[in-house]
């Protein structure tokens, strides 16, 4: 009998199948349940079993608690590269990201991306599949609970498009806010695309759904063509009118993210266009300059550039942001990660 597991489950539904599956439990079942998302380990000497040593070995029989194995690679910054290893031998990253006020742990909802984004290791893999809910839940039990790593902040920007993978990131993200649970509120998870029009209009209709990040990235359509194949398929005018309808039936703001390529994107002419495009939506903006990649097409631009280009931004009255760039070293940098070798033994694995 398949056991059932934690990490794909809110506590709701998992006292719900315990409890279909045992006749009893439920009061029992919430506090494994609860007890294994804040500690990291099951209860072994609650007061509730103090006269119910049985029915918690049933409970703990009929529930799977394993982990994919892991490893981590450290960085100078302190920034670390946590390596997720699953049974297929397929292996995602996630980014561990300390910050002043609490960290921000990066997980990925995909083994690689279909978008072919220019600018992102990811997407130079292409898609080798979708990770599950315990997948990706996993990640962020590892990294509290196995690592220790000390975060406020869990953000779906790592490896794939979440938006491919809608139905178990929403519920990975339902598991994440369960309030018996890890307990992250909705405004501490944010989930980001790279501009899925269909993908934001059904978030739009999801109740209590964690901040919502946007991937820009060009301040005009001939730019956001080369960069972002999605673009050719739905433009910057349906992206906007998917982004607008969502700030004004949710009355909740938009994180636009903006990669800075040298001699691309970069220019003050790029950020008079990017204000005006954004002009109308409740956005905060995010700067991010280009992180190098394992074969390089572009190169970041200065620093006093990526400045004067946020300064014409706040010029335009657009809360702008500078992502100060962390983890380059070990390739934990945004747009960095993946894993090209992988993908090209996995390739000649299935052509032998």
């Amino acid at each position: 009998m398949q056991k059932i597991s934690l990490f794909s489950n809110t506590c709701s539904s998992y006292i719900a199948h315990l409890t279909a599956l045992l006749g009893k439990g439920p009061q029992h079942a919430g506090i494994v349940y609860e007890s294994f998302f804040r500690t990291g380990v099951p209860p072994q000497d609650h007061p509730a079993f103090k006269n119910a040593s049985v029915l918690l070995q049933a409970i703990l029989e009929n529930t799977e608690f394993s982990l994919p194995t892991w490893r981590l690679v450290p960085c100078d910054e302190k920034t670390r590269k946590l390596i997720v290893r699953f049974h297929d031998s397929l292996e995602v990253e996630s980014v561990l990201i300390p910050m002043q006020r609490g960290g921000t742990l990066c997980i990925s909802s995909q083994i690689g991306c279909r978008m072919g984004c220019t600018f992102c290791e990811t997407g130079r893999m292409g898609l080798l599949r979708n990770l599950t809910v315990e997948e990706i839940v996993a990640q962020v039990f590892i990294a509290r609970h196995m690592v220790g790593f000390d975060f406020r902040n869990v953000v779906f920007m790592g490896m794939g498009e979440p938006f491919d993978n809608y139905v178990a990131v929403l519920q990975a993200a339902r598991v994440l806010m369960d309030a018996r649970g890890f307990g992250f509120g909705r405004r501490k998870v944010t989930i980001s695309t790279s501009g899925s029009v269909e993908g934001i209009r059904q978030y739009t209709q999801e109740p209590d759904a964690p901040n919502l990040a946007v991937s820009i990235n060009a301040s005009m359509d001939s730019q956001r063509n080369r960069l972002m194949p999605v673009n050719r398929k739905h433009d910057m005018a349906e992206l906007y009118g998917a982004m607008k309808d969502y700030c004004t039936k949710t009355g909740r703001q938009i994180l636009a993210a903006y990669v800075l390529l040298k001699g691309v994107n970069d220019t003050l002419e790029d950020a008079d266009r990017l204000a005006d495009y954004l002009r109308g939506l409740d956005v905060k903006i995010n700067l991010i300059p280009y992180n190098p990649q394992s074969r390089d097409r572009f190169a970041p631009p200065e620093t006093e550039v990526v400045e004067a280009f946020g300064e014409r931004l706040r010029a335009h009255g657009h809360e702008t942001l500078f992502r100060r760039t962390k983890g380059r070293p070990i390739m934990a940098g945004c747009g960095q990660l993946g894993n090209i070798t992988l993908r090209k033994k996995l390739l000649a694995e299935r052509t032998i």
